[in-house]
């Protein structure tokens, strides 16, 4: 579905990413871990069309990427759910759903689409009027994570889902990712909570400085001793 080939990232003069290559395959959850500034982040966007690449390759569904602009790669299927989740703070919770469905793959079903993010996130449909500012964190994510499949995304991506959560929500949040996989939605994964993500993901890729050092099956990874001492604290 998605193949990374060998690219380059620079912000200025710096190197962020030095030949990145990896893929995600139909029906899969891919997860890249590493530790702050590893360079994740600039992966997802640099997918999502938000960075530029200098050199190598993206391709979604053999078609290239990495020239389009990012709302056309929205278009293709591709959604992108950020740090920091970034939802509209003074809008409602309805309100951000709407914000997710302005793109021609899911306008005319919006409703229809709403009501299953409802289904989903229960919570969200009791908050449906109420300012998104004023949610807790976790209310917080699932409202994001809502509204990027308000696009009827074939690839979601998501970047450090669990950041800043108490761990109750964490959990929470990886149990409606694991139910957005079993729903047929594939999934990239960007998340510094390790062990959560390994245990979740199909393959896994290691990112030390901008380069990929390790990847396996996320139930291999776990396994593995450097992992384990240097990501896992064991």
């Amino acid at each position: 579905m998605l193949r990374v080939d060998a690219i380059k990232v620079y912000y200025g003069d710096m190197q962020a990413l030095a030949g990145v290559t990896f893929c995600v395959e139909e029906n899969q959850v891919v997860s890249i871990v590493g530790a702050n500034a590893a360079g994740k982040t600039t992966i997802m966007c640099s997918i999502s069309g938000l960075v530029p690449v200098k050199s190598g390759a993206i391709l979604f569904e053999e078609r290239s990427i990495d020239k389009l602009r990012p709302h056309h790669i929205v278009d293709l299927g591709i959604v992108h759910i950020p740090e920091g989740r970034e939802i509209f703070a003074h809008m409602t919770v309805l309100e951000n759903l709407e914000m997710g469905a302005h793109v021609g793959r899911s306008r005319k079903d919006w409703r229809k689409h709403i009501e299953e993010i409802f289904h989903l996130f229960p919570i969200l449909k009791g908050r449906a009027k109420q300012t998104a500012g004023t949610l807790s964190g976790g209310e917080q994510q699932m409202l994001a994570i809502g509204r990027g499949l308000m696009a009827k995304p074939s690839l979601l991506m998501l970047d450090e889902p669990s950041l800043g959560l108490a761990p109750l929500a964490v959990q929470n949040i990886f149990d409606i990712i694991q139910t957005i996989h079993q729903n047929g939605i594939t999934l990239l994964l960007v998340e510094q909570n390790v062990s959560n993500a390994l245990s979740i993901s199909t393959r896994a890729y290691v990112l030390e400085n901008g380069v990929i050092v390790n990847q396996g099956r996320g139930e291999d990874l776990l396994k593995d001793d450097h992992m384990r001492k240097a990501y896992l604290g064991m």
